[in-house]
């Protein structure tokens, strides 16, 4: 959130250029947001020893192009102010998830059934740091 905060209040709400699906930072946020909570719902269902449905209830991973549409409609009248503080709590949830495990844990490809052939640390890291790659380079590049 230092990286958002560090724009002016008028950059926070303003557009971003023509080209991308996720027109202002609150997407962008929301887009965040909505990946944890996936994350939280896989890794809840996972652990109960059921296939959780991946990415989402109708989608494939080939699909994610249409998900990340349906996400961006679900949050589009999301406040900013909203979008930070939602963000916020379920980022605190996913670092706790992860906080518990241990290394083995995390990254042990095959540990866990409902993680196929990879670990929990590869789904853990594709909804979190490597979406906040994503966000951070988008929102830099939008903010030029």
């Amino acid at each position: 959130m230092d990286f958002i905060g560090s724009f002016s209040e008028k950059d926070q709400f303003s557009e971003f250029p023509k080209g991308t699906m996720n027109r202002n930072i609150r997407d962008v946020l929301m887009h965040l947001h909505h990946w944890h909570l996936m994350m939280m719902e896989w890794y809840t269902i996972g652990m109960k020893g059921e296939k959780p449905e991946m990415p989402a209830k109708g989608y494939t991973w080939k699909t994610t192009p249409e998900l990340n549409k349906w996400i961006w409609e679900k949050y589009k009248d999301t406040s900013l102010e909203d979008a930070k503080k939602d963000l916020k709590s379920s980022y605190k949830k996913v670092r706790r998830l992860i906080e518990k495990h241990s290394d083995e844990e995390l990254f042990e490809k095959k540990r866990y059934k409902w993680t196929g052939t990879t670990s929990l640390g590869a789904y853990l890291v594709s909804a979190t740091s490597s979406h906040y790659d994503w966000a951070y380079k988008l929102i830099k590049k939008a903010k030029k």
